[in-house]
């Protein structure tokens, strides 16, 4: 009786795996397919590409104890991907900068591109071999200048730590600027107060904007646009007779390709002058602030400033105050031929050097409707 007890138990557990789970899988010898496992690997969560999956699972080794989980390799230190993105970013936006040419990003009047030099290199890759001399680009120009500055003369780092000229830092020389825009603006603003200029050169934008149009819309208008405009429309934003003929003047020079942004970008210093003083409104001193804040051009110096001489005198000791009273005429401060054997050292950075000399007195001299 018992052995029969065992044997139906016996019967009953055919087919059964020692865990006690129906075995569904068939050898392969009969010909039939193994069934599936019910059992698979956990998919990985979602948004996560399998490569992630590997990289972020820890990998196994054999130790005598058993198998042991080694832990996942750490990120390399400063070698993320949003790190070398911001790299590559700022590597396409750095551009090769040179103090004796035209250091601005110029804009077309006529089509508001960007314009490249013929002569412009992209800078080489950060990763590559460094020369022996370091290439200037616009990263790098302005902590160049002000260096060389200070080498010349040391008394001129308190002024250097003290005010940094965004002019001809990165960001400066990442603007864009539409040279016929900033020459017009030039003319606009010569003679009458900032507020003043800024209230004539709304109303000049408007005259060639849709009706209805916000302010962010209102774009500076295209020299062709103004060459057609009569000099009666443009005199009812605000211009006198004479800055409405200056401005006409300036945008028909534009049209006819006498002045052109590849002109200024690529011309020597020399020879820019000489083509935008031939324009009617624009002087001397009116071209050397729009070569250096426009074209942001490291050189120009500009002798005739009344606050360029009076910083280079206060900067080499003397007392101003004194020296005001008791001269007259232009050279109340300092003599042309004295503050160009001054400022000669500081060459090819004369730009950084003037604009320095502005701020030797706080106050005195505002230049911030240049800027």
């Amino acid at each position: 009786m018992a052995v029969t007890r065992q044997s139906s138990r016996l019967s009953d557990q055919k087919g059964l795996h020692p865990s006690g789970t129906a075995d569904t899988t068939k050898s392969a010898s009969n010909g039939r397919k193994r069934k599936a496992s019910t059992l698979r690997s956990p998919s990985p969560p979602q948004g996560v590409t399998k490569r992630q999956q590997l990289l972020t699972t820890p990998t196994k080794r054999r130790t005598k104890d058993g198998i042991q989980a080694s832990p996942s390799p750490l990120p390399k230190t400063g070698d993320t991907t949003t790190e070398r993105e911001t790299k590559r970013r700022n590597a396409k936006v750095a551009r090769l900068a040179d103090p004796n040419a035209t250091n601005a990003a110029l804009l077309s009047p006529e089509t508001s591109r960007l314009v490249a030099s013929k002569k412009a290199q992209e800078p080489e890759s950060p990763t590559k071999q460094p020369t022996a001399k370091r290439k200037l680009t616009t990263e790098n120009l302005l902590d160049t200048a002000c260096a060389h500055l200070i080498s010349v003369d040391e008394r001129i780092r308190p002024l250097v730590e003290k005010h940094h000229c965004k002019i001809f830092s990165p960001e400066g020389l990442a603007e864009k600027i539409d040279p016929f825009e900033s020459l017009a603006s030039g003319i606009i603003s010569q003679q009458v107060s900032g507020a003043a200029a800024k209230s004539i050169k709304a109303k000049f934008v408007a005259l060639f904007s849709a009706d209805g149009a916000d302010a962010q819309e209102k774009a500076f208008p295209h020299p062709s646009d103004v060459a057609a405009c009569s000099l009666e429309k443009l005199r009812t934003a605000g211009l006198s007779q004479r800055k409405a003929e200056y401005v006409k003047g300036l945008a028909e020079k534009f049209r006819s390709g006498e002045l052109s942004a590849r002109m200024l970008l690529e011309a020597p210093y020399e020879e820019l002058v000489e083509k935008l003083i031939a324009v009617r409104g624009l002087g001397q001193w009116s071209v050397e602030m729009f070569a250096c804040f426009g074209l942001k051009r490291m050189d120009v110096f500009s002798v005739g400033d009344l606050g360029v001489q009076r910083g280079m005198a206060a900067f080499v000791g003397r007392d101003v105050a004194k020296l005001k009273s008791s001269k007259g005429g232009k050279w109340k401060y300092m003599s042309e031929k004295e503050m160009l054997e001054i400022s000669e050292p500081f060459a090819p950075y004369r730009s950084l050097f003037m604009w320095l000399m502005w701020r030797v007195e706080d106050g005195f001299t505002d230049v911030s409707t240049l800027e």
